[in-house]
């Protein structure tokens, strides 16, 4: 036996990804390795040069990732980790520079036997694309601003790309008229261009409407109006409008959202700006198998709860390939907020339709129907359990209980139908069938009135799941309001955010002084980490406090929150860029674990991470303690200790 290539081939079955590798295939790359032994201080490569034909594995010592610039320490590898996988992605130079920063061996792997093994097993290409990610491309270095692949790289791992993620390239030459055409004469223009569309512009080309065939037919085929009018009088206005670079499943999903076939790409994505463009759905290829589109527009027409579980399933069939093929996660939690938005609206329509045939008619007055924390953050990658309420518009005091009784009557019902969709009922009952809960405008008023003027501890904690309300259905002007009379009561009552920035550091940063993960001690997930209330939840209550700090209202979303807030605060910016990146590494390993196991994911066991999932999550952990730090002097929460 050859005593080096056995011991070779046992260090490398003791890591990932190599511990994924058949045994032969295993020992032909361990046969194959060169071993290398560098002095502290040097260089492996250097940026600019050129790939060599290896990626290294530290046997023993350490190797510091280095930018050019400054020669800034960026990654640091010691035992088992891999580095150096430029070869596995281009034939360009390399971006960074690796140079031992002890006495070390490798383990020198060459990368044709590397690119053979990532054909025959995609689960280690995945392995090696995430490690990439989160080794050469840091989430924390300016360079890459949290991207995970440069665009030009990803072809290379994935020969398989995923078609919805692709930036719309192509769509028909825009035909336009102007406003003062008559409907006879853009009928022409359509005929003659041979189109079923055409856009009405101003005199800067900017949209100002549109025309289908289907308006030509429902308006003046039928008689309704005389082709001598002029266009304006059937064309939709404000047009829908995207940018040239939109992936083809938000456009998609634009067109489900918004019940329309047609859109109109513009310069800059909005009707302010020359039109370049016309999208139809004719135009874009409808991918078969999971597509958000397509999964949007089958819960649409689903009759009843049983189908939209069906349905949410596949979607977490979605989100699992979009998870392992490191889509940025800013894309992955609008795709899934529509698709659970477009689940809650169906249920919501199912269940009025049920109670019109029990006989029972709504209240004539406005309402909505509220999701509440992630929901309402548009962060809710998996059924975890519903957080929702109702407001309905105020009525006489002797009308109040029945209009309340009627409300909670679809209420039951669309939280039952939730429930049998795969999203389980609130423990604490934050639901809009809890009379607590489905309430008026001017009750609403009240109820938040006592939480901001009166701030208990439940009062707070209160405030902590419904500042993150989002209007899913109904009348969003409710919404509306509520967040006027909110900012309004914070201006009366200045100790308030300075009760609620005290409340956000009830959770520190998630690690012991030993850089151990802050375990459970005891109960039914004892050992386990969890990673929704020692991690997520202090990035959440930050963002939320400093956010209203600020009164800016309409951004929910955590990350959002603090991309907005790195765009307020230019000296913090850095700061808020790496807590919304540590965010979305987080809910990004939420969503794994829950998928794995079946559940919320909120428990992971730290035992069953890899070394670099370990990293990762540590690394996540960093902007905590800053965070804390601001808010701490910012609202004076010592004087409240």
């Amino acid at each position: 036996m050859n005593v080096i290539p056995d011991r070779v081939f046992r260090f490398l079955n003791g890591y990932l990804p190599f511990n994924l590798l058949e045994g032969d295939t295993l020992r032909q790359i361990a046969e194959n390795v060169v071993i290398q032994h560098l002095n502290p201080g040097d260089f492996i490569f250097q940026a600019g040069e050129d790939p060599k034909a290896f990626l290294y594995v530290v046997r023993d010592g350490a190797v510091e990732i280095l930018q050019p610039e400054g020669n800034v320490l960026v990654e640091y590898c010691d035992e088992g980790d891999l580095f150096g996988l430029r070869p596995l992605i281009a034939d360009e130079p390399y971006l960074l520079s690796a140079r031992a920063a002890e006495e070390s061996l490798l383990y020198a792997i060459p990368a044709v036997n590397i690119q053979h093994v990532i054909e025959a097993n995609p689960k280690v290409g995945y392995y090696l694309a995430q490690h990439f990610a989160a080794g050469i491309s840091n989430k924390y270095t300016k360079m890459y601003k949290g991207r995970l692949f440069l665009e030009k790289d990803l072809p290379v791992l994935y020969q398989n790309s995923l078609f919805e993620i692709q930036s719309v390239k192509q769509s028909k030459k825009p035909v336009s008229c102007t406003e003062d055409f008559t409907i006879q004469e853009a009928a022409k223009r359509m005929q003659s261009k041979r189109v079923g569309s055409i856009i009405v512009v101003d005199d800067k080309q900017h949209p100002v409407g549109i025309v289908t065939d289907r308006d030509l037919r429902n308006r003046v085929v039928t008689g309704e109006l005389s082709r001598k009018e002029p266009i304006g009088k059937i064309m939709s206005s404000p047009v829908v409008t995207v940018e040239a670079n939109s992936s083809v499943a938000s456009v998609q999903i634009m067109m489900m959202k918004h019940r329309i076939h047609h859109l109109c790409i513009t310069a800059d994505g909005t009707p302010n700006s020359p039109v370049l463009g016309i999208l139809s759905e004719h135009d874009l290829l409808v991918l078969q198998g999971n597509n958000p589109a397509i999964l949007i527009r089958e819960m649409q027409r689903s009759p009843n709860a049983e189908e939209l579980r069906a349905i949410r399933a596949k979607a977490e069939q979605l989100l699992q390939r979009y998870l392992e093929r490191e889509v940025a996660m800013d894309f992955i939690a609008s795709v899934m907020t529509e698709i659970n938005d477009a689940l809650i609206v169906r249920v919501i329509e199912i269940s009025l339709k049920e109670l019109q045939e029990e006989g029972m008619q709504l209240p004539d007055v406005s309402w909505s129907w509220w999701g509440l924390g992630s929901e309402g953050r548009g962060e809710q990658l998996l059924r975890t359990d519903q957080d929702n309420a109702l407001i309905f518009g105020d009525v006489a005091e002797e009308e109040l209980e029945n209009t309340r009784n009627i409300f909670l009557r679809l209420a039951e019902k669309v939280t039952a139908k939730l429930h049998q969709s795969g999203f389980a009922y609130c423990p604490g009952d934050m639901m809009a069938s809890n009379p607590k809960w489905c309430l008026s405008l001017q009750e609403w008023k009240d109820q938040f009135s006592d939480w901001i003027l009166t701030p208990t501890t439940q009062n707070i904690l209160h405030c902590n799941i419904f500042f993150d309300y989002r209007s899913l259905y109904g009348d969003a002007s409710l919404a509306e309001e509520i967040g006027n009379h909110i900012y309004s009561l914070i201006d009366q009552k200045g100790i308030f955010l300075s009760l609620l920035a005290k409340n956000a550091l009830q959770n520190p940063p998630p690690l012991t002084f030993f850089r151990n993960f802050v375990i459970e001690k005891d109960g039914e997930h004892k050992d386990a980490f969890n990673i929704k209330a020692r991690a997520m939840m202090p990035l959440t209550d930050a963002a939320r406090v400093l956010i209203l700090g600020h009164k800016v209202s309409g951004i929910n979303n955590t990350f959002k929150r603090f991309e907005k807030l790195a765009e307020l605060e230019p000296k913090y910016r850095e700061l808020y860029e790496q807590a919304a990146d540590a965010y979305e590494i987080l809910i990004r390993y939420r969503a794994l674990q829950g998928l794995k196991n079946g559940d919320t994911g909120k428990f992971l066991n730290p035992a069953d991470l890899a070394k670099m999932q370990r990293l990762n999550l540590r690394n996540s952990f960093r902007p905590i303690s800053d965070l804390q730090e601001i808010i701490s002097i910012r609202f004076q929460v010592s004087f409240f200790n």
